[in-house]
């Protein structure tokens, strides 16, 4: 896959484009009108484009990120509220589709890397923070404004929020429902490494070069070790990591790497 994508049946007012070169892919959020605030298509459009990109044999580094500089994700589209969210029962169908979007995000079995400019808010916070990395412009900024609408959060949601940031930055963000910079959102552990806004595009790309760069199945399996120690992971999935590190072994790049280094020479890995 390369280019950009659209839905079938034209391109609505709210997408996600795909591209996918040189290893890389990229999901763009877009919807510029509104900031690109999260529809209820979007979301489940999103969970679709994540489905598919698993099974690109020459995937390495997943990014996402917001069209233009303007904003990440602004949150969800609060002028569909009134209908896809006006009571507990649409809301519970709602939420699923953004459950099942950012569960896709963070259960994605290669790295994923968050591109944040300008505003980072709502469910844009939930998904910079479903991805492994956030990388961010000067310009970015931060905000969880759910106790100015009357919205309410759940379990999984605060529990990703509660692993990056701890409880007492959780609490301020959610209580306080202020905005947040791009120093202050790296201070409290929302951010990998905030960029000026004129050299954000070519560091981001470097960042993902280099991660594209290395071992394919030897940061699958990093990936997934690294994901089971956040919880208690089940026997079943315990093989499965290790099968993971045994493929590394068997691996065509674990061969080129000891003869790379031995060579002294930058690998070149494929993934076999």
């Amino acid at each position: 896959m390369s280019g950009a994508s659209s839905p079938a049946g034209g391109q609505p007012a709210g997408h996600i484009q795909e591209t996918l070169r040189d290893g890389i892919a990229t999901l763009t959020i877009s919807n510029p009108a509104r900031r690109n605030a999260m529809t209820l298509a979007m979301w489940r459009q999103l969970a679709a484009s994540l489905a598919r990109l698993r099974e690109a044999p020459d995937l390495r580094v997943l990014a996402l990120t917001g069209a233009g500089s303007q904003a990440f994700v602004s949150g969800a589209d609060i002028s569909e509220f009134d209908q896809a969210r006006d009571s507990a029962e649409a809301a519970a169908v709602y939420n699923q589709a953004v459950a099942e979007a950012q569960d896709a995000l963070a259960r994605f079995p290669a790295p994923t890397v968050a591109l944040i400019q300008g505003a980072c808010m709502g469910g844009g916070i939930g998904l910079a923070l479903a991805c492994d990395l956030r990388y961010a412009s000067a310009s970015a900024r931060f905000r969880m404004p759910a106790a100015r609408l009357g919205l309410g959060y759940g379990y999984a949601d605060m529990r990703r929020v509660v692993a990056v940031t701890g409880m007492a930055a959780a609490f301020e963000l959610f209580y306080t429902a202020r905005t947040l910079d791009a120093e202050q959102a790296q201070a409290g552990g929302l951010l990998h490494e905030r960029f000026a806004l004129d050299d954000f595009e070519q560091i981001s790309q470097a960042r993902l070069q280099r991660i594209a760069a290395n071992a394919p199945l030897s940061l699958r399996a990093a990936k997934a070790a690294i994901l089971a120690s956040t919880r208690e992971p089940s026997a079943a999935e315990l093989e499965a990591i290790a099968a993971l590190v045994r493929q590394c072994f068997d691996s065509a790049d674990y061969a080129e790497g000891r003869r790379a280094f031995a060579e002294r020479r930058d690998p070149v890995f494929t993934g076999l």
